[in-house]
């Protein structure tokens, strides 16, 4: 299980610092989401810092300092569910499965620090 835990760690470190390059570049699929979603386009460079933030958090901790791996993972949990949560309340539910994709790896991930290491 801990294998499972520590690749789902490494998917969520990969997915977040990926969306937040598209989230910084302004992809056209971000603008889309966000608008639909009613997130100002110009709340996203502070979003993709915090998902950016957080995969870097999770890496630091794969690497040796676990208590930050769980800070952060603590941390994304937090913005998934603030992004599942607007998607409810917009009424967005055809690609609500991104958001809830990624908060069950942000789970696995924090699992992970938090006692599967």
């Amino acid at each position: 299980m801990t294998t499972v835990l520590l690749i789902a760690t490494v998917i969520c470190a990969v997915a977040n610092a990926s969306d937040a390059v598209a989230s910084y570049a302004r992809a056209p699929f971000v603008l889309a989401n966000s608008a639909e979603v009613r997130v100002p386009a110009a709340a996203l460079p502070y979003l993709a810092t915090l998902k950016l933030a957080g995969a870097v958090g999770l890496l630091i901790g794969l690497v040796g300092v676990p208590w930050l791996g769980l800070a952060s993972g603590a941390g994304l949990i937090a913005f998934f569910v603030g992004a599942v949560l607007a998607h409810v309340r917009a009424r967005v539910f055809h690609n609500i499965a991104f958001p809830v994709g990624f908060l069950l790896l942000t789970v696995a991930a924090t699992v992970y620090f938090a006692g599967g290491r």
